[in-house]
């Protein structure tokens, strides 16, 4: 039902963007992803990609030079990024923190809030498996944002994230609302 002017009664369904982060040294993934009610809508992916060849330090400016580009270009009201989890190469485990720490550093400076969801959540949520490889998550993606073609992993990855936060939103709010503290609600998991 709509008003005279063509907007439902209760006004326009409320936009929420979020930037979601697929955190790497070698390929950071980025998407963007809007929720306008209860619809999903894809605004842009990415990679930013510094070459292997330069030390660590001058990938990570890179990195975030990028993301902060993002954040100006597409004005995301909330982010999301993959948590860390335990690798077997320790080495390469560091450099993912250091990475996700560019990632965390670039949402916090823009104001914005950050939801934090291990691979297997991401995976579940957009594949229903929480052991879905690469291929299975970028198909999914595709198909739930109406995609022509499956994004790159790293930016499918990032996609994920955005609508793995999105389709958490209302239940965070729901908890919030009732007031019910959210450390008991994840120790009954």
């Amino acid at each position: 039902m709509t008003g005279a002017s063509g907007v439902p009664p209760h006004g326009p369904p409320k936009v929420v963007r979020v930037l979601g982060l697929d955190p790497g040294t070698r390929h950071f993934g980025w998407g963007i992803v809007d929720r306008i009610g209860t619809r999903l809508r894809h605004v842009a992916h990415g990679i930013v990609s510094p070459k292997d060849t330069l030390p660590l330090g001058e990938r990570l400016v890179i990195i975030e030079e990028g993301l902060v580009a993002v954040v100006e270009e597409h004005g995301p009201t909330g982010a999301s990024i993959e948590s860390l989890f335990f690798a077997k190469d320790a080495s390469a485990a560091a450099k993912l923190g250091h990475a996700r720490g560019v990632g965390l550093l670039v949402v916090s400076r823009a104001g914005l809030e950050c939801g934090e969801y291990p691979p297997a959540r991401v995976k579940r949520t957009v594949a229903g498996g929480g052991k879905a490889d690469k291929n299975q998550v970028a198909q999914m993606v595709r198909v739930i944002l109406g995609l022509t073609e499956p994004p790159k992993a790293d930016a499918a990855d990032a996609l994920a994230v955005a609508i793995t936060h999105l389709q958490q939103m209302p239940l965070l709010a729901q908890i919030v609302k009732n007031n019910v503290s959210l450390r008991r609600v994840s120790a009954k998991r």
